[in-house]
């Protein structure tokens, strides 16, 4: 437990209230009232560079309902001709969305197992035989259960064994990798489920310091309205001076006549309630952003379940000669976009690709493509979306992939992103009472109370309780944060 303490203290709030590059010394002189107060001749001959560009990808999947099998292959995300320097990982339905599952206790087996695949696929050359056998305990119902932060110990224990013994072995290279040797390494910067809902964010081992003010913020949108199998979950946090907001969601699904107004309300609700817990390391510090569109670069992904608009009835000939962009004019979330509804001022991609939903079970074939499936037939659509707000953001690429482990198939795109590595002038919002000390961690899970009051825990609360909450029609509270 000491070692993930001192872990932590790599982002504490002592560490992101200002830049002191290492090779400048005797640079901060007194000020009035005895605060500290760089010289301005040392700081412009210290700093040369305001802004660095990294590499994000950013991906979203709809699972299914399907948990994955040890020899799942999601590689495709990340073998590209450069590797990321953050990856930002959306999934929906990583549980089935029956009552059990959007009433009952959260199942935290599915995003574990998720995690391990990806922490080895981003981390080829790491240990793989101790998290696979200590995923299969956590979701063994054998076994007593195993708690998400003792998962999370583990892959510390692990990612810091890994990295001491490669620089034993090549002891000229360094912690971030080398053309000589091992490939960058990636930790688990943060992530959070609300029922089938999951947002991972990972990032270079050398960028986790950096990181500061992880916040997470979940809206329900489902059944009444607040329950989590339909919702979002957003992820805040600041590297360096840039401030981020990644936004992963799962909308009203139907193609009926009117349910795209549905999904519009969804995204509404979603930039009205998502609050995040205000914070503030020093005074006069600048407050880091308490909603959505008050970061400086928004990432919103997810199944977002717009379909073809009505009326489309050339679909199937237009599929076979592959014409996606006659397709595409019938989309509704670009219909609904260009008539300032829902998305103003967001972009997104061009696309080049096919439809992502609906398929058959382990086949290339669309629902409508046969009348002997048992499948209710869908008209095939691009449910599953990247989009992107905020100035410094160039996608590179917008992609899917081709797994047949879902009825959709992923969605990735690649992303060119300036960050800020020096403080420019920002409209400051500052610290007027007292500031709240933060403890900045480096992997956020939190506990949402999205039906219950303050003072009870989602988990905790028996069958009767809940049922007699819901029929009651009592609004829920606002989300509760619990950080480990």
């Amino acid at each position: 437990m000491a070692n993930r303490c001192e872990r932590r203290k790599s982002c504490s709030d002592g560490d992101y209230c200002v830049i002191v590059p290492d090779q400048v010394s005797g640079w901060l002189t007194e000020g009035r009232n005895g605060f500290k107060r760089p010289r301005a001749q040392e700081l412009q001959s210290a700093v040369t560079n305001e802004s660095i560009n990294l590499r994000m990808l950013v991906g979203t999947w709809n699972v299914g309902g399907k948990t994955p099998h040890e020899g799942l292959n999601i590689r495709d995300w990340f073998t590209t001709q450069a590797p990321a320097d953050i990856y930002v990982l959306g999934f929906q339905e990583i549980v089935p969305l029956n009552a059990g599952n959007v009433l009952g206790a959260e199942d935290s087996g599915p995003s574990a197992k998720w995690l391990s695949l990806i922490r080895r696929a981003l981390n080829l050359n790491r240990k793989e035989h101790e998290l696979p056998q200590y995923y299969e305990d956590a979701t063994n119902p054998d076994k007593p259960r195993v708690s998400f932060s003792d998962l999370l110990s583990l892959e510390d224990e692990l990612e810091r064994e890994d990295s001491q013994t490669f620089l034993n072995q090549n002891p000229n290279s360094n912690s971030n990798g080398s053309p000589n040797g091992m490939p960058h390494r990636y930790c688990l910067a943060a992530s959070k489920q609300m029922v089938g809902i999951f947002l991972c964010v990972w990032v270079r081992a050398d960028l986790q310091r950096h990181i500061s003010n992880l916040r997470v913020s979940c809206v329900g949108r489902g059944i009444m309205g607040y329950l989590g199998n339909k919702g979002s979950i957003s992820i805040s946090m600041t590297l360096h001076q840039t401030t981020f907001c990644f936004v992963c969601t799962h909308l009203t699904s139907g193609e009926k006549q009117g349910d795209e107004v549905r999904r519009n309300s969804d995204v509404t609700e979603i930039l009205r309630k998502t609050r995040f817990s205000p914070t503030c390391s020093c005074p006069g510090q600048p407050l880091p952003p308490d909603s959505i569109l008050e970061h400086d670069k928004i990432i919103w992904l997810g199944d977002l379940n717009y379909r073809l608009a009505s009326g489309c009835g050339d679909v199937y000939e237009l599929l076979k000669r592959n014409n996606w962009q006659a397709l595409l004019e019938k989309d509704q979330l670009k219909i609904e976009q260009r008539s300032g509804r829902v998305f103003k001022g967001w972009e997104e991609g061009r696309i080049y690709f096919a439809p992502t939903y609906k398929y058959l079970a382990n086949s290339d074939h669309y629902v409508v493509h046969t009348s002997k499936s048992k499948e209710k037939r869908r008209t095939p659509a691009w449910c599953d979306r990247i989009l992107w707000k905020g100035e410094g953001l160039k996608q590179m690429w917008y992609l899917r992939g081709e797994s047949r482990f879902s009825d959709h198939r992923p969605v990735y795109a690649m992303f060119s992103v300036q960050v800020d590595v020096v403080n420019k002038s920002k409209p400051m919002r500052s610290c007027i009472s007292k500031p709240t000390t933060v403890t900045c961690v480096a992997k956020v899970q939190a506990e949402e109370l999205l039906l219950l009051p303050r003072a009870q825990s989602f988990r905790e609360t028996s069958g009767s309780e809940l049922t007699s909450h819901i029929l009651s029609g009592k609004q829920p509270t606002n989300a509760r944060i619990t950080a480990q």
